[in-house]
Formats: structure tokens, C-alpha cells, sequence
């Protein structure tokens, strides 16, 4: 790789301790890669290597000379970074340099047909040499956490459809810058004045006008009275004694037992 400049800026992204890695055969089918053989003795397999996904931001200046009455120095402006994202597979042990995929589109790193913690990753090496090596992870939630990092660095990079991957100085890139600004749009909220302007007033109806209305509503629980002519099955009041006496009296004499001198039948 080729050095980098002193001001350069680098961020590792996710990172690996060992991963496996293939010489997988030449791509046969334009649908994608399958890692099925990958692990069969007729496919070498290099040592375990060490992966990591790199950002790095290269500051880059652009001067431009302004004329003016007094003075015509070269002034500078357009300050802006170069953001490029870089696949490296080390020596988990020296750290030596083992193969680079600089991360230049989707195509680059592409996912097994047939299992999540495959990828196939080109790679350059010197003097433009380019292969395809295979990577296997041992664990499904680090592959998953590989991918989510590949995401976010097509977002920055704006593979996605989002925007490129140059900003100024102090600005993040377009795709981190967006999203701020959505976060920004989210969090404003409409401040609308609740207050009684002057000569305003609230009115409220209490009293019997409320409560007619709720009875021509008929709201819940509201019986209707029962209409005129209707009995609602109550009992008779029982007889007093005396007209039990003159009950018994009578039916005494309408048996002949009482001719006036004997008194009441008992």
C-alpha cells in the first residue's frame, strides 16, 4: 500500500480477530458466489488472518489567487477531505500486510449465496494484481456485524444513491451530513400560541340545558318511564282486621251459624 500522508486521518470501522480465508474458484454463474465447496480439501485454504475495515480521511486544500488593489497573494479556500474505506487481511501476529480490497463499489465485497458468513472479496495486490480470496466467518453474529459495517460505509460513500464522500473541513461527508440533518428536521416541533388574545372569551354551558340534552341523547344507562295504563306487577295492600271481621261474619251467616245471639263465629 502506498504510504500515507502525515495529516492523514484513520478510523477502524469493525475488526476481526481471525477469519478464514480461501483461494475459491473462478465465478461460473453471473447469479452470485456459493460458498458449498469452499471448504473442501480441493480448495486451498490460507492461514486464519486478521480483518479489518479502515476509513481514512486525507485532507485536501485547493488555493486560488485573488487580485485586489493592495495586494494580489494566492489565498486559500475550498478546504475539503478524500474519504476512501479499505478491507485488510493481516497476520494476526506480526500484522503484517496479507491482501487490501479497497472498498470501491458493492462489488467488491459480495455475500455467499448460501450462507451468511461467507463473502467473496477482491483484492489488489502489488503492481495491480487482482484475486478473489474467500472469507469465512466462525461465529453468524460477528458475519452480521461485518455486514452492518459494510452498510454504513455505502451510506458515507454514498453507494447508495446518497451523496459523495468529499466535505469541508468541519462538516461530516454527505451521507453522515443528511443524516444530522433529518435528525435536525425530526426534532423541530411546531410551537403554536394556545393563549386568549384581548376581547377573547370562553363560554361554557352548565345547569339544565346540559342536562336536557344529555336526556334527549339518551346516553348509557338512560330507561325510558313506563307509559300511562301500564301495570309494572306490584301487590295489593293486604286487608286490615276489620275487614277480615266483617269477611268471616258474613261467611258465617251465609252458613247459618249466626243468629244474633251467640256473637261473632269463632
Amino acid at each position: 500500500m502506498d504510504p500515507l500522508p502525515p495529516d492523514a486521518i484513520q478510523r477502524v470501522l469493525f475488526i476481526s480477530p481471525s477469519v478464514h480465508v480461501y483461494a475459491i474458484p473462478p465465478l461460473t454463474s453471473t447469479k452470485g458466489y456459493l460458498a458449498a465447496g469452499w471448504t473442501s480439501p480441493s480448495v486451498h485454504q490460507f492461514p486464519p488472518c486478521r480483518l479489518r475495515i479502515v476509513e481514512t480521511a486525507i485532507p485536501t486544500t485547493s488555493t486560488s489567487l485573488t487580485s485586489t488593489s493592495s495586494t494580489s497573494n494566492p489565498t486559500v479556500s475550498n478546504t475539503s477531505e478524500t474519504l476512501t474505506t479499505t478491507l485488510l487481511l493481516e497476520d494476526p501476529s506480526t500484522g503484517d500486510l496479507f491482501a487490501a480490497s479497497p472498498y470501491t463499489s458493492p462489488a467488491a465485497i459480495e455475500p455467499a449465496l448460501d450462507s451468511s458468513r461467507f463473502f467473496a472479496v477482491r483484492v489488489v495486490g502489488e503492481g495491480g494484481r487482482k484475486a478473489v480470496l474467500g472469507i469465512g466467518f466462525e461465529e453468524r453474529a460477528e458475519a452480521f456485524d461485518f455486514g452492518v459495517a459494510l452498510q454504513e460505509v455505502r451510506k458515507v460513500l454514498g453507494m447508495d444513491g446518497g451523496g459523495g464522500a468529499k466535505g469541508a473541513v468541519g462538516e461530516p461527508p454527505a451521507g453522515r451530513r443528511e443524516g444530522k440533518e433529518n435528525v435536525a428536521r425530526e426534532g423541530k416541533v411546531e410551537k403554536r400560541d394556545w393563549s386568549l388574545k384581548e376581547g377573547e372569551s370562553i363560554h361554557v354551558d352548565v345547569g339544565r340545558r346540559g342536562r336536557e340534552k344529555k336526556e334527549e341523547g339518551h346516553g348509557v344507562g338512560w330507561i325510558a318511564p313506563p307509559s300511562a295504563g301500564v301495570g309494572v306487577g306490584f301487590l295489593p295492600p293486604p286487608p286490615s282486621a276489620k275487614e277480615v271481621k266483617e269477611e268471616k261474619r258474613r261467611e258465617a251467616q251465609e252458613m247459618g251459624f249466626d243468629d244474633g245471639e251467640f256473637g261473632e263465629f269463632q
